[in-house]
C-alpha cells in the first residue's frame, strides 16, 4: 500500500519502533523501522519523514527502502550534528517519532518503460537505494537500469554487500568509484571522480532517463556530461534534499525562488528548477 501520508501524520509524530540498527560505514547506519499500529508508511521513492526524539526535537531523513518491501521501512542516517547523534545510540526496540511521508516522489509512471541511469554520489545512495529496489522489486516495468556511485575512499561506501549484489545481478550495470585511496584501502575498483563514469555509458537520449542524488558540488559536473551525450533537462530528475525543516512548507527554510524543497520537491525535474537562483 502506497500513496498519500495518513491524515494525521501531517504535524503528529506516529510512534514507532526500531527493528535492527545496522553499521554501514564507522559514520552511517541503517535503521529499519515499522509503524506501532502496524500501518504501513504509504512512502514511494524519493519521500522523505520528519524524525522526532523527546528531548532532541525532530529532522527530516530521507526513505531508504522501496514501498515494495513490506512491513517495515528504512531510514540511512549520518553522524552530523545533536540530533543525528542521538540518532545513533538508539538500538532495537527503542521507540521514536515520524510524520509523514513528504515531498514529491520520483515520477514512477514517466519512469516506466524507460532505460534508467541512476547516479548517486556519498550519503545520496540511501535514498537513491529505495527506487533502486523498487526496480528490482518490478523488474518488467523498465528497460535497462545503470546504476553509478562515488564515494570520498574505500570506507565510506554505503550499502556495500547490495553494491556487489548489484554489480554481479544480470538485471543492473553498476559502476563504482571513489575519490581517493590511502595505503590502508584494499580496493581494487575504479579511483576517479563520478563524472568520469559517464562517457562510457552507450544510450539513446529518446528512451533514457537519469536520476541524480547526491552533494550540491556533484550536481553541476554530473548534469554537464549528461548533456554532452545529448540527454535534455527533461530528461534528469534531481534531488534538492537540503536544508529542509519543518516538512509542511511553514518555515521557509527550504526555499529556492518560488519553490519550496519539501513540497515541491524535493525531486525535480532539471528543467523546472535550472534556471533559478541557488538551485544548484
Amino acid at each position: 500500500m502506497t500513496g498519500a501520508p495518513l491524515r494525521d501524520s501531517l504535524y503528529l509524530p506516529s510512534e514507532c519502533e526500531i527493528i535492527t540498527v545496522t553499521d554501514l560505514t564507522p559514520g552511517e547506519k541503517l535503521f529499519r523501522i515499522r509503524r506501532a499500529d502496524g500501518l504501513p508508511l504509504g512512502h514511494l521513492p524519493g519521500q522523505f519523514v520528519q524524525v522526532s526524539l523527546l528531548g532532541w526535537g525532530e529532522a527530516p531523513i530521507s526513505v531508504a527502502s522501496s514501498p515494495t518491501r513490506d512491513g517495515f521501512f528504512e531510514l540511512g542516517v549520518r553522524r552530523a550534528g545533536t540530533f543525528t547523534s542521538a540518532m545513533h545510540t538508539l538500538k532495537a526496540g527503542d521507540t521514536l517519532g515520524i510524520r509523514g511521508p513528504f515531498g514529491r516522489a520520483f515520477d514512477l509512471p514517466r519512469l516506466r518503460g524507460q532505460n534508467l541511469i541512476l547516479i548517486s554520489g556519498g550519503c545520496g545512495l540511501a535514498p537513491m537505494r529505495s527506487l533502486i529496489q523498487y526496480c528490482e522489486d518490478r523488474p518488467s516495468e523498465f528497460g535497462s537500469i545503470s546504476i553509478l556511485y562515488g564515494a570520498k575512499s574505500p570506507v565510506d561506501r554505503l550499502f556495500k554487500e547490495e553494491l556487489a549484489a548489484w554489480d554481479a545481478s544480470a538485471r543492473f550495470a553498476c559502476s563504482m568509484t571513489v575519490d581517493n585511496i590511502s595505503g590502508r584501502d584494499c580496493f581494487s575498483g575504479s579511483v576517479g571522480l563520478i563524472t568520469a563514469l559517464i562517457p562510457p555509458l552507450t544510450f539513446s537520449p529518446d528512451t533514457t532517463i537519469a536520476a541524480i542524488v547526491g552533494p550540491p558540488a556533484m550536481y553541476r559536473a554530473v548534469i554537464a556530461e549528461l548533456h554532452k551525450k545529448g540527454l535534455p533537462s527533461d530528461r534528469i530528475a534531481v534531488s534538492l534534499e537540503r536544508q529542509m525543516r519543518c516538512g509542511v512548507g511553514k518555515c521557509g527554510h527550504c526555499s529556492i525562488e518560488h519553490l519550496y524543497c519539501c513540497q515541491d520537491g524535493p525531486v525535480f525535474w532539471l528543467n523546472e528548477i535550472e534556471l533559478l537562483r541557488g538551485a544548484l
